[in-house]
């Protein structure tokens, strides 16, 4: 029955103004860019964002300068400002009482150069620098000097003029400096504008070389490890278009080569070892567009899509989104809860909370991502084959505490795995496999009566982060997941927790020490038979060399590896040296 009804199933920015009408260019040259990127920036705040699984950039100069250009144009820095106020009255936070009403009436009537916010309002309280002074005093002698050559009479009193002049000398240095900046930046810019790449698109990468060996020799179903190291690789090109400003694009190219170590469990797979190539072939891994409706964000994914795309995951400094700056392994990274389901559809998150000012944000989450929606064969396609739809309610309390409550259904077809992440809709080039828990976990192994058998899911989870300080970082997920055969009327559940601490800026600005253990997912009906649940600690330490470069060093340590029967299941140590480039 839940098969079936899940298958039915502006722009107000703060535009850059003075107390004087300040020449435009001159603001585009003085204007701060401020980098806001989406995939990549891996602080407490980040799982509150839904603009997910971008790679964190650091521009060069002459991209921020024309940056600073565009971002002043598209806020109507050219088109949109206010115009000319002739009266003193059209500002609504300038009263009669304040100190100053007299002198700001007079330069607005009598000389016109003053000018204010698109919302109308004045600031005068706002700290004005010598520069900005500068710029309005000389937008004044300008306007000024052409009502004089227009012939106007009675403009200015001799005492004016004589002030006037004595102001123009004292700033005479700011003066000349700003009509060189100006001359310098529109240098700059037609330069920039002619090379640029393009006016709406932008290019971010990652790219993470990894050392990564098995510290012993294992044996783990029959598949053995020996003590020996890999060299891997992966490197992600993400294509940001933005068409409103508000709204992003992402086309992502990937390409890499690595795979878990060692082999027989997916409990070792590291987050460079997600692509659904091999030998390094560039395919397209992500194609999904973000943009703002009212208070919600609305995700719509083409290929690629993944829970946490869109939904809080309460991870913060472990969650990169799969990326080269957060913790090792995939399970280590977000719950396993939004590693059910993934490839195609859609999601929305919206924002409860009605006071801006309130400390209580709470959010609402609900999304559907189908695995196969782009094949229209027989037991595929949106509705069809396998998906799963997602709703959360995640709480924000003082921005020091989150907690989330998951709920995910799923529908999966026969030989489908349970913690797919959506990499079944490349099943027919082989590479569809899970990227968390044991074999049994994921109905891939004997001993469930799912096994063999199209079933549907039904998991609940719990996730919880806490800043305890600026230094200190707490978070951790409880998973319960209750599987159904959809014809042999077998019933089963898998469990799985985890408790990471995180100390961000650990020895120096940018570092970021990780510790975290738990239970790698299990099917509970094993435990009947008297196998051990398999467990997993990690660590590991990331050194920020500079705004581009981090090198990670780490552990993992899998104890009861894949429940075996027998006990039998050596235990394995991984150790990995992982250096991240952002570009």
């Amino acid at each position: 029955m839940a098969h079936l009804w899940w298958k039915v199933l502006a722009l107000s920015p703060a535009i850059f103004g003075s107390t004087a009408l300040i020449s435009i260019k001159v603001l585009a040259s003085e204007l701060p860019l401020a980098h806001t990127l989406n995939n990549s920036s891996n602080d407490s705040s980040n799982n509150s964002s839904t603009n997910q699984q971008i790679i964190a950039n650091k521009t060069a100069d002459n991209e921020n300068i024309l940056e600073q250009v565009n971002l002043y144009r598209s806020q109507g820095g050219e088109s949109d400002s206010l115009s000319q106020v002739t009266s003193v009255s059209q500002f609504t936070d300038v009263q009669p009482t304040d100190w100053a009403f007299q002198s700001l009436q007079s330069l607005v009537e009598r000389y016109g150069c003053i000018a204010g916010y698109p919302n109308s309002t004045y600031r005068g309280n706002r700290a004005l620098s010598r520069y900005e002074f500068a710029a309005g005093l000389n937008s004044c002698l300008n306007h000024i000097n052409e009502l004089i050559a227009s012939g106007t009479g009675n403009l200015a009193t001799k005492e004016d003029l004589a002030t006037l002049q004595r102001l123009q000398e004292e700033f005479k240095t700011e003066l000349a400096t700003l009509r060189g900046r100006v001359d310098l930046l529109e240098a700059r810019t037609s330069q920039l504008e002619s090379h640029q790449f393009s006016t709406t698109t932008k290019l971010v990468g990652e790219a993470i070389f990894a050392l990564t060996s098995n510290l012993k020799d294992s044996n783990i179903n029959g598949s053995k490890a020996y003590n020996q190291a890999a060299f891997q690789d992966r490197i992600r090109l993400d294509l940001q278009t933005s068409f409103t400003g508000k709204d992003t694009l992402h086309t992502r190219i990937a390409a890499g080569n690595g795979s878990s170590y060692p082999g027989g469990t997916y409990e070792a797979v590291q987050t460079f070892n997600l692509f659904n190539g091999a030998k390094n072939s560039a395919y397209i891994d992500w194609l999904a567009y973000y943009f703002p409706v009212g208070n919600a964000q609305i995700y719509v994914a083409a290929a690629g899509g993944i829970q946490s795309d869109y939904v809080p995951t309460n991870s913060p400094y472990f969650q990169d989104y799969d990326g080269g700056n957060g913790a090792l392994s995939t399970f280590a990274s977000e719950s396993p809860i939004y590693r059910i389901g993934g490839g195609s559809g859609a999601g929305i998150n919206v924002d409860l909370s009605h006071d801006t000012k309130s400390t209580f944000k709470p959010t609402l989450t609900m999304g559907y991502l189908a695995s196969t929606a782009n094949d229209p064969s027989s037991g595929n396609g949106l509705v069809n084959g396998d998906y799963a739809g997602l709703a959360q309610l995640n709480l924000n309390i003082h921005d020091r505490f989150n907690i989330a409550a998951t709920y995910v259904h799923g529908y999966h077809n026969t030989g489908s795995y349970l913690f797919d992440g959506g990499s079944q809709f490349l099943a027919k080039q082989g590479f569809a496999s899970p990227v968390v828990g044991t074999n049994d976990a994921n109905i891939s192994g004997g001993s469930s009566s799912i096994n063999g058998t199209p079933y549907d899911s039904n998991s609940y989870g719990l996730e919880a982060s806490f800043k305890a300080s600026t230094k200190v970082s707490i978070n951790g997920f409880l998973l319960n997941s209750k599987i159904n055969s959809l014809t042999g009327g077998g019933k089963d559940e898998v469990w799985s927790y985890g408790l990471g601490v995180a100390l961000p800026d650990f020895g120096r600005k940018g570092n970021v020490l990780g510790l975290f253990g738990g239970a790698q997912p299990y099917l509970g009906s094993d435990l009947k038979l008297g196998t051990d649940i398999p467990y997993h600690v990690e660590a590991f330490y990331k050194y920020r060399v500079n705004d581009n470069i981090s090198i990670t060093p780490g552990l993992i340590w899998l104890i009861h590896p894949e429940q075996s029967f027998t006990n039998s299941n050596d235990d394995a140590v991984i150790g990995t040296l992982r250096t991240t480039f952002v570009f």
